[in-house]
C-alpha cells in the first residue's frame, strides 16, 4: 500500500519536473538558437524530443556521457556525444553554448560546485543553465532518518544488498541495470543539494539570475502538491533551478 502510493507522488512529481525543465530548454533554444550541451546524454535521445519540436540541428546539439557503450551508440546515429567526466573540466571553450542542461545528474557527481562553475565559464552571456536534481532537505528524508533509515534522496550506500533490505519503497525502473557495488557506478547518488544551498551556490558561481522550483512535498497527497510546491518549495523532493548568466 505504501509503496503504491509513493510510487504515484514520485511519478507525478518526475512527469510535472521534467515538464517544466524541457519547456525552458526549448523557450532557451528557440529565442536565442546556438548550441546546446546535454550533460549526462546518454545515448543522446533528447536531441530527437527537441529536435521533433524545434528546429535543431545535429550540429547545434553536443553531449557529455560517462558511459562508453551509450557515446557509441549515440555516434552511431551521427550524434556528437563524447565520452567524458563531468567532475572535470568541461572540453569546451568560454561561451560556447547558449544553454546547458543536467537533467538528473547533479546528484551524481563528487564535485558538482566544479561543474556549475565551467558551465557558467561555457556559457554565453544571457545563456542558461538548467538543472533538474533531488532535494535532500526534504520531510520525508527527516522522517526516514527518525526511523534510522537512509534518506530516499540521500547517497546511497555501495551495496545492493543493504539497499534491499533498507529500502521503505523503490520507484526506480526494473529494467534499471543496478551497479552501487561497481568501481564506477552510474546510477549510485553521491552528493545532494538541499534547495538553499544550490540556489546560493549558482549565484556564488556567478549567474545574474536563478529561480528555483520544487516538485513533490512528501508525505502529502497529489491533488495538495501543486499548491503545497508554490508555498513551499524548499522542502520538496525534486527541484528545478534555471541560472542565466
Amino acid at each position: 500500500m505504501l509503496n503504491n502510493y509513493m510510487k504515484k507522488l514520485y511519478e507525478r512529481t518526475m512527469k510535472e519536473a521534467y515538464s517544466l525543465a524541457d519547456a525552458e530548454i526549448l523557450a532557451t533554444l528557440t529565442r536565442d538558437g546556438g548550441a546546446c550541451l546535454d550533460c549526462g546524454a546518454g545515448k543522446g535521445s533528447r536531441f530527437e524530443k527537441l529536435a521533433s519540436q524545434i528546429e535543431l540541428e545535429q550540429s547545434q546539439y553536443f553531449g557529455i556521457e560517462w558511459d562508453l557503450p551509450s557515446v557509441r551508440e549515440a555516434a552511431e546515429r551521427g550524434l556528437n556525444v563524447q565520452q567524458g567526466d563531468l567532475n572535470q573540466q568541461l572540453p569546451f571553450p568560454d561561451e560556447n553554448f547558449s544553454c546547458i542542461f543536467a537533467l538528473s545528474v547533479l546528484e551524481h557527481l563528487l564535485r558538482g560546485c566544479n561543474f556549475m562553475k565551467e558551465c557558467h565559464r561555457t556559457l554565453k552571456d544571457g545563456g542558461k543553465l538548467v538543472i533538474l536534481t533531488p532535494n535532500i532537505s526534504t520531510y520525508f528524508s527527516v522522517l526516514l532518518l527518525l526511523l534510522g533509515k537512509m534518506p530516499s534522496s540521500g547517497p546511497h550506500p555501495d551495496s545492493e544488498k543493504l539497499l534491499k533490505e533498507e529500502e521503505i519503497f523503490t520507484v526506480r525502473s526494473a529494467n534499471l541495470v543496478p551497479d552501487p557495488e561497481s568501481d564506477t557506478p552510474v546510477h549510485r547518488h553521491l552528493v545532494v543539494f538541499s534547495f538553499s544551498v544550490l540556489k546560493k551556490y549558482l549565484e556564488m558561481a556567478g549567474f545574474s539570475k536563478v529561480k528555483g522550483y520544487g516538485f513533490g512535498l512528501y508525505p502529502f497527497p497529489n491533488f495538495m502538491q501543486p499548491l503545497l510546491e508554490r508555498i513551499d518549495p524548499y522542502h520538496c523532493h525534486q527541484m528545478v533551478f534555471i541560472a542565466e548568466k
